[in-house]
């Protein structure tokens, strides 16, 4: 237990790191838009740009084998050092077009860090997965709600943070390599076989999983993405009184994730993950009509759906970790996040053309179709006799 729990933070050390080059794009894009004259939507596709980049590199793991065949401790190494280095070359870019395609290339290669951590951690740990899962991510969650910080504090010169993100995550690289050894837990290396691997994924508890977890991600990203933005428009708050509230909003979702792993290891998987699913979804269907109430209220409710929406996101990876065949756990983790992520450009860009077009209260309601989605399929998984989801 000591080496795991060593291993873990280690683990959990080096992903935070590592993916801290995700976010720099949200730290410097206010002043990127005076830079090179970007437009909202431009500005967005910087943003979409690296989701939709790790979908691509988390599919090529996946449709390669790499996420199976290669450890994953070398796999993080080498996809942290090349994703600081996509994002240093941001110093020397021109213009939005090259941006775009580095910002790309970094998500690329932090899917070659975030699904093989997943299935590290997972190695390490059979019982207390979901605790263990859930701490990573709320390592995540905090990294997640740094830049809401940095914008309350003034904000710091865009070369500054790029050198800060590149020289952190390439730390992340190397930290990940003082992991010692192979968890007591290890998954089995193969030979990678296209048909045996969709079977893997096609096999209906690991495959109900993956819908729970696109409809947890359209709500997810959207949240994370605009909450300050929609407590920006309230009365007598400030922009910075805005970015506080917004990153308390989603740094206490970190607390959240240990709740959620602490309840799904009690009861399991699926009824942790329904009930964030529905008190999440439950906060954004409140905020949509909250259009009278008081401003320190709909914060409150806002740090609410904050602690919730990302309670669950651990438990969904550990139903693939245990439904999935062990020979291919890391290709079916790598595409159920490619899935998510995938989701997460849709409504990233869709909230803010419908909070503009329509109302605030269309947008939230919207996002509240993802709970509801994410429910339907699990409550199809918990009808799956017990043995047929291990």
């Amino acid at each position: 237990m000591p080496r795991s729990r060593t291993a873990l933070c280690l683990i959990a050390l080096a992903t935070f790191a590592s993916m801290s080059v995700w976010f720099s794009a949200s730290f410097v894009v206010p002043q990127l838009q005076v830079l090179w004259q970007l437009s909202s939507g431009e500005s967005a596709l910087l943003t979409i740009a690296v989701q939709l980049g790790f979908v691509l590199g988390a599919l090529l793991l996946a449709g390669t084998g790499l996420a199976d065949a290669v450890p994953g401790r070398r796999l993080m190494s080498w996809g942290a050092v090349c994703a600081a280095l996509a994002n240093l070359i941001l110093l020397w870019s021109p213009g939005f077009g090259l941006a775009l395609g580095l910002r790309a290339v970094t998500g690329a290669c932090l899917a070659a860090v975030y699904p093989p951590a997943l299935k590290e951690v997972s190695s390490w740990f059979r019982t207390g997965r979901g605790m263990a899962l859930g701490i990573m991510i709320g390592a995540l969650t905090l990294g997640s709600a740094a830049p809401q910080l940095i914008k309350a504090s003034g904000g710091l010169g865009w070369q500054v943070v790029i050198v800060a993100t590149s020289v952190l995550t390439a730390l992340g690289g190397v930290l990940v390599r003082f992991v010692r050894g192979t968890g007591p837990y290890p998954f089995p290396v193969s030979t990678f076989r296209l048909r045996s691997a969709f079977r893997a994924i096609r096999h209906r508890p690991v495959m109900l999983a993956n819908l729970g977890y696109a409809g947890h991600m359209w709500e997810l990203y959207a949240m994370w993405a605009w909450i300050g933005t929609f407590l920006a428009r309230l009365p007598g708050i400030s922009a910075r009184g805005a970015a506080l509230a917004a990153f308390a909003c989603i740094g206490v979702g970190a607390l959240g994730c240990l709740l959620g792993g602490r309840i799904s290891d009690r009861f399991g998987r699926a009824p942790s993950a329904l009930l964030s699913l529905a008190c999440s979804g439950s906060a954004a269907v409140v905020l949509a009509f909250s259009g009278g109430f008081p401003s320190w209220l709909i914060v409150l409710i806002g740090a609410f759906w904050g602690f919730w929406v990302i309670a669950d996101s651990a438990q969904f990876s550990a139903m693939v970790t245990e439904s999935a065949d062990p020979r291919y756990v890391g290709s079916a983790v790598s595409l159920q996040l490619a899935l998510g992520y995938v989701t997460t450009a849709a409504t990233i860009y869709l909230v803010p053309v419908l909070a503009e077009h329509a109302s605030w209260s269309v947008a939230l309601l919207v996002l509240a179709i993802g709970p509801l989605f994410a429910i339907t399929a699990l409550l199809a998984y918990r009808r799956i006799p017990k043995e047929r989801t291990a």
